[in-house]
């Protein structure tokens, strides 16, 4: 396979050892942003479009919705972590064999793993929605919606794992590619679906699933014509890189599942309030991918930047990369948080918002929306956790940003201030773990340079898997 290899691919499978790092983080973040913004971008007009029904419940539902769909999307980020974890450290260290390897194992677990989760989430939906609060119509509305989207994860996880393999050989403008693609699908499909054919949530539902089926085949086309990036699967192989993609994908999955776990708490909480105030939060949980995708980005666009300058022991631009990304991070959500403001008349309007989703919408779109940067702060000190061998830690902040940090600022924000006490308790807890944050990431980054270069980065995760799997 390595003849049907671009000529020019061995020059440009560590990028990002060379040139300015800032340069670097905020070209692939603004670039894999566009690509997720596309994608959260009909998410918003999904919402839109449903709001327009003049249905409350549909609104509530999809509410409801989105946060199990977050917890079954979370699983597919674990995965691509993982993969791209793996691929970038091995094109750091010139290993372009071992990267091919690995990006075709972590492929067929990512199917495999995927697959079985998807169906157990599925065949709990009615369950796992009433969790959430949801009752009566809006509960059969969610349960139908999800019933439709989740048995599609697989092809979003092989999506997300193309992405991220992409943006380890530093090629994020196809990665970026692949899902605007996936959100042009879902846009072109949802007003003929909803309103064309009459179908409402199931045409947003069946569109999503085409978006993911198109992401999925256009984030793998380019890997194979472009960078020859997989190779033909073996037992052996699958055998050999279990425990590294498991070292990093589990704790990375583990840490993923925290999110939609601690908003399905802030769901839960929001749902004594009323209906209106559950569709005011899924307005904001739709604006705020929006809004701040170039901060979601970043953690998947850093990743790469600092796994392939760990591999090539650049312990110094490592420690760069990690402060330049806080920096983009301080900058972006300062520029984002003035255009919410000044949006806040015309998102009433486009909503049709009134009471108290207007109050809560108002209040993200103002002083809380400056309090995103704590958990960008996260989302760095997360890349530099999975990407220099200690994943476990991103579990550690992640669990604890979602419960510790979560669960008792939401009661006393609840208690004192009702509806709006509630968003603002999530945002205080992130601000607390956030410093935690960023206190372990020095401390790993510290480690980093006083360690011996090991073969395996992962060595040592890998070793206590390995011992519980012959505990059982």
């Amino acid at each position: 396979m390595s003849e049907a290899r671009p000529k020019a691919q061995s020059d440009t499978q560590a990028v990002f050892t060379k040139g300015s790092l800032f340069r670097h983080i905020s070209v692939m973040s603004l670039t894999a942003s566009v690509g997720l913004m596309a994608v959260f971008l009909v998410d918003f007009v999904d919402m839109i479009f449903i709001s327009m029904l003049g249905k409350a419940e549909l609104a509530a539902a999809v509410g409801y919705a989105g946060a199990i769909l977050f917890f079954t999307t979370s699983f597919g980020i674990g995965m691509a972590i993982a993969a791209g974890a793996l691929v970038a450290r091995a094109l750091g260290a010139g290993e372009a064999e071992e990267a091919r390897r690995r990006a075709t194992n972590s492929l067929i677990y990512g199917v495999i793993f995927g697959a079985i989760f998807a169906a157990i989430v599925w065949l709990n939906l009615a369950f796992l929605a009433g969790l959430l609060g949801a009752t009566g119509a809006t509960l059969d509305l969610a349960v139908h919606y999800l019933s439709i989207i989740v048995p599609s994860l697989p092809f979003l996880i092989v999506g997300m794992i193309g992405g991220a393999i992409l943006r380890a050989h530093g090629d994020a403008r196809r990665a970026m590619m692949a899902t605007i693609w996936g959100g042009l699908v879902n846009a072109v499909l949802d007003p003929i679906l909803i309103f064309g054919l009459d179908l409402e949530l199931t045409g947003a539902a069946i569109a999503s699933v085409c978006a993911r089926i198109v992401i999925a085949a256009t984030a793998l086309v380019p890997l194979i014509r472009y960078y020859d990036g997989f190779d033909k699967p073996t037992f052996g192989s699958l055998t050999i890189d279990i425990r590294p993609i498991l070292a990093i994908a589990i704790p990375a999955i583990l840490t993923q599942l925290a999110t939609p776990i601690g908003q399905a708490y802030v769901t839960r909480a929001m749902s004594d309030f009323g209906e209106e105030a559950v569709a005011g939060m899924a307005i904001i949980a739709r604006m705020t991918p929006v809004g701040f995708g170039i901060i979601f980005a970043l953690s998947g666009a850093i990743g790469p930047i600092i796994g392939q300058n760990a591999g090539a022991g650049l312990n110094d631009r490592v420690r760069k990369a990690f402060s330049d990304g806080l920096l983009f991070t301080a900058i972006v959500v300062v520029l984002v948080s003035a255009l919410f403001f000044l949006a806040r008349p015309g998102i009433q309007m486009l909503f049709q918002l009134d009471g108290m989703a207007l109050t809560l919408v108002f209040l993200f779109a103002g002083p809380l929306s400056l309090m995103f940067f704590f958990n960008g702060v996260i989302f760095v000190s997360n890349a530099a956790f999975n990407n220099l061998g200690h994943p476990f830690y991103s579990t550690i902040v992640n669990w604890g940003r979602h419960t510790l940090g979560t669960i008792p600022f939401v009661l006393v924000g609840a208690a004192w201030f009702g509806a709006p006490g509630v968003l603002i308790g999530q945002f205080l807890g992130g601000a607390v773990f956030a410093v935690v944050a960023i206190f372990l990431a020095r401390k790993v980054m510290a480690q980093q340079e006083a360690e011996v270069p090991s073969a395996e980065p992962f060595a040592r995760q890998a070793r206590l898997f390995s011992l519980l799997h012959h505990r059982r």
